[in-house]
């Protein structure tokens, strides 16, 4: 056997890609269960959710104290993120600008 029979990714469908997201998004299924039903490992179930798994709705007027402090909690995190990509992107972009000059 070659060494690139080896080292080649299973490749998955759109569709089971959306079935193991929902899984977890519909189901209720833990990550790490889901992972064993469908046989892919943690961080590629992960990263399938983080692409195709619909936003959290934001609480309403009427949400419970807990609920909000999720919303918060969840809100906080996405703002870091994004402020990091958006300081990775500054970076880049002035280093491919300067690399071109």
């Amino acid at each position: 056997m070659d060494e690139q029979a080896k080292r080649q990714r299973p490749t998955y469908s759109d569709e089971f890609k959306r079935d193991a997201v929902r899984l977890v998004v519909e189901e209720g299924y833990s990550f790490k269960a889901a992972c064993e039903a469908v046989g892919v490992c943690d961080a590629t179930l992960r990263a399938w959710h983080a692409k195709l798994a619909p936003p959290p709705e934001p609480c309403g007027d009427d949400a419970t104290v807990e609920e909000m402090r999720a919303e918060i909690a969840r809100l906080r995190k996405q703002l870091k993120r994004t402020e990091l990509e958006r300081e990775i992107l500054k970076k880049a972009t002035a280093y491919f600008a300067k690399e071109s000059t």
